[in-house]
């Protein structure tokens, strides 16, 4: 949500994806994601033929009035014009405790409609006022279960009736007392009951909600990935891996990136997870991140992401054919932190001692990384780094012996070890 002036705050759902601008009359594409209709209609008429938001193919440039976004609109407008009148408060008021809790009474008892999603609405007014208020939340009884109940009810076979607003906020109540939750496990168990489809709502959320939503929906998959099995499931999602990919291209925020890099560090954790990102592309997606400028978070995430793929011999593989990202990581030793050095010293190590692969051995040595291994070997680095270097410096003394036997001359330079 973000600021139009010093007093109004509008939900980010009411704007137009393509004029940013509230929406005056929300119709949704067949991909269900919503837009002004001239907006829209200016696009279709251009002769586009695909969602601007996904780009996705359009089966019908048909488009359909969202007369519950509409309303909801209409009422929040009401409320704005009202609230000038009479005050000159900065924002909405935050319900009471008593009020949410006759919000949330009524809300288990109500399907996706207008009062729905302006109950839940005032609700994550409620969570982001305080941690108290998120504690309580959490606490009470039947409310994270109506919450998962909502996503796993617009599951296969509902979820593209579904209007994917109402979605988002579930997502984002949700991740607002996530933190708060005592039984992750619980949570964990009731995401992922076999009868429910939640993973289908946080698929169609990181599709076509807002960037608010879809790291909420990131941070959601992070939290319930905490077992084998959870892993394997959310891995196993169609198309989720590729949406979670989706997060860290360089060109989103910095907190999407963030978001999203967490998520697949939880998810990767699993053998068959790290191979399926591997086959999906996950080693030129985070390659980009290495070898951009980027926060010292991300740099050490990235790196962390790639090195649970070079744990298998398919993702080494792929590192070893991309010259590029061997010397990105060789620049990030000693240069981002100690924590990013240890994640690209057991990259280097995979590739270059347990793969023995010549190329990557070929650019550390071009890039400056004996040079820097050899510092490393000096400096206060853990037991484990130590070691690591010290495998390496064998490996290219080895072959430093074998240079000067081939070619037998006082002329080839070696670096002295």
């Amino acid at each position: 949500m973000v600021r139009d002036d010093l007093y109004i705050t509008v939900p980010s759902f009411f704007r137009c994806p393509i004029s940013l601008d509230v929406m005056k009359s929300p119709v949704s594409l067949c991909t269900g994601v919503t837009y002004d209709r001239s907006s829209i209609q200016r696009w279709l008429d251009n002769g586009n033929n695909t969602c601007p938001a996904t780009m996705q193919v359009l089966d019908s440039k048909e488009v359909v009035p969202n007369r519950t976004l509409q309303r909801l609109i209409e009422i929040w407008s009401d409320s704005v014009r009202n609230g000038r009148v009479d005050s000159t408060e900065p924002r909405p008021s935050v319900p009471s405790l008593d009020q949410v809790k006759d919000l949330i009474k009524d809300l288990s008892s109500q399907t996706e409609n207008d009062s729905s999603l302006e109950s839940l609405s005032k609700i994550l007014c409620f969570a982001r006022e305080s941690e108290e208020n998120r504690k309580s939340l959490a606490r009470m009884d039947g409310f994270i279960v109506t919450l998962v109940e909502f996503l796993g009810n617009a599951g296969e076979g509902t979820c593209r009736n579904y209007n994917h607003h109402f979605l988002e906020q579930v997502v984002m109540v949700l991740d607002s007392v996530l933190t708060k939750i005592e039984e992750q496990e619980q949570l964990r168990d009731l995401f992922l009951k076999k009868d429910l489809d939640s993973l289908a709502s946080i698929l169609q959320v990181l599709q076509q909600g807002s960037t608010e939503s879809k790291i909420a929906s990131a941070r959601i998959l992070e939290t319930i990935a905490n077992d084998a099995e959870s892993k394997l499931i959310i891995a196993g999602k169609e198309n989720l891996l590729q949406e979670l990919l989706k997060l860290i291209s360089p060109e989103n925020e910095s907190s999407v990136i963030e978001a999203g890099l967490s998520c697949l560090i939880g998810i990767s954790m699993s053998k068959r997870a790290r191979l399926k990102l591997v086959q999906l592309g996950a080693i030129k997606s985070v390659a980009k991140l290495i070898s951009g400028p980027n926060p010292s978070s991300i740099a050490e995430k990235s790196l962390k992401v790639m090195e649970t793929m070079s744990s298998t011999k398919e993702g080494r593989s792929q590192i070893c054919d991309d010259v590029a990202c061997i010397a990105a990581i060789v620049q990030k030793i000693l240069k981002v932190s100690s924590v990013a050095t240890e994640h690209a010293v057991t990259i280097l190590w995979s590739v270059c001692y347990l793969f023995r692969d010549q190329k990557a051995q070929d650019v550390v040595a071009k890039s400056n990384g004996l040079t820097k291994i050899l510092l490393l070997m000096q400096s206060n680095c853990s037991p484990s780094v130590r070691q690591m270097s010290a495998d390496m410096l064998k490996i290219f003394r080895v072959n430093s012996k074998s240079c000067l036997s081939s070619y037998d001359t006082k002329t080839t330079h070696i670096m002295p070890f």
